[in-house]
């Protein structure tokens, strides 16, 4: 019985864990977003942002991309 709910228990966690992945998901659309309402109110600025935009985006993803990693670890861990 105790085995059962450390299994269940590591699934549960393993399933909040992937939430982050959905949740870096839409901060990326928030980054493009606010990126496209900016350059499409300033044109000539957009060409000096769009390292910022990519920086803005590789944060945003690396977060998902973490929480994956925990959602791997208390899945398949011992």
């Amino acid at each position: 019985m105790e085995g059962n709910i450390a299994e269940l228990g590591k699934f549960i966690g393993a399933g909040l864990a992937g939430i982050g992945s959905g949740a870096a998901a839409i901060g990326v659309g928030h980054v493009a977003g606010n990126f496209l309402a900016g350059a499409l109110r300033n044109p000539s600025a957009a060409a000096s942002q769009t390292a910022t935009l990519f920086i803005g985006m590789a944060f945003a993803e690396a977060l998902g991309i973490f929480s994956f990693l925990v959602a791997l670890l208390l899945m398949f861990a011992v």
